[in-house]
């Protein structure tokens, strides 16, 4: 089984607008409104592609019962803690190509809420082969507690696949267990390292990622957008690139990706196929109008068309 973690749900919001005007009014009669936050977009694509998936995390209030309510009716399976306060909007307008997002910070976990969680956490991991830890963190919870549950899923022998970003990605590397993946953008590791990257000089982040803050990571993927990746398994980089493809909807590709790399390491994929098909997930999910969706016939079509080339 994989076990999904989202520490700070919300109902996400979608606004298609042909453009974004300032300081006025703008109308559509076009919104999408989904149990999202990066962790659920994780789910829903591994439930699309048929993998044994249970989500987990805490949930609040009218937005809260929402959010389960929608995973109910889309026969996902689940098991949250309550929390007192409200779950979170998270609204992306989809504008002229771009994409504005207004986030909100989301409710206060209180300690005991905390603890209610670990106790629910630690039975769960006890049939997870897999556990994927997506996004932010919600308040009141400390900025190690990811640390926390890689720890605890380390003891149980499962993987985890850690996407998140800033203080919480540097507390996760602190720690003395590692996870089995982490999936940087450009921007986040350098944020990370302190460092500015470009996309012309990836020998600078190879570099990089042979330093000790990342030994024990068996898989480090550093996503570049339309570009495809730098991945590093083991001692081994490999430079993914990808087809070009009309997006629809750009939103929750990343968690995609993460998804497709969950689902490909429950099915013994090899390094390759891994990468490929990851990658396609991602690209997939990004001709969905819904966020975190994907097809499986489109995940096929795209796999034939990307490469993935070992860096000597």
């Amino acid at each position: 089984m994989i076990v999904t973690v989202t520490m700070n749900p919300s109902i996400d919001i979608s606004y298609p607008l042909a453009s974004l005007n300032v300081d006025t009014v703008n109308r559509t009669d076009q919104v999408s409104k989904t149990a999202g936050g990066k962790g659920l977009n994780v789910t829903r694509v591994i439930h699309d592609l048929k993998g044994n998936v249970l989500a987990t995390g805490v949930l609040g209030g009218y937005h809260g019962a929402f959010i389960a309510d929608e995973l109910k009716h889309a026969g996902i399976k689940q098991k949250f803690t309550e929390i007192k306060e409200e779950s979170r909007d998270s609204i992306a307008i989809l504008h002229e190509g771009n994409q504005t997002e207004i986030l909100e910070a989301g409710p206060t976990v209180s300690y005991e809420e905390q603890q209610n969680f670990l106790e629910n956490f630690k039975e769960l991991i006890k049939k997870a082969k897999i556990v994927t830890i997506s996004g932010s963190l919600a308040k009141g919870l400390p900025s190690n507690f990811y640390q926390t549950l890689v720890q605890l899923t380390e003891e149980q022998s499962a993987k985890v696949l850690v996407d998140t970003s800033g203080e919480r990605l540097h507390q996760v590397l602190a720690g003395k267990q590692k996870p089995f993946l982490i999936k940087p953008n450009l921007e986040e590791l350098s944020t990370l390292l302190r460092h500015s990257f470009s996309i012309d000089r990836l020998e600078e982040v190879q570099e990089e990622l042979i330093q000790p803050i990342f030994a024990g990571i068996e898989w480090i993927i550093v996503s570049l957008g339309k570009a495809g990746a730098l991945a590093k398994h083991k001692d081994c980089f490999y430079r993914v690139t990808l087809p070009t493809i009309k997006a629809v909807n750009p939103v929750g590709s990343g968690d995609a990706t993460v998804a497709g790399f969950a689902y490909g390491l429950s099915q013994e994929m090899d390094e390759i196929e891994l990468l490929k098909f990851c990658m396609a997930t991602g690209m997939a999910n990004a001709q969905e109008g819904q966020t975190g969706h994907v097809s499986p016939v489109n995940i096929q079509s795209h796999i034939e068309k990307i490469t993935v080339k070992k860096i000597e």
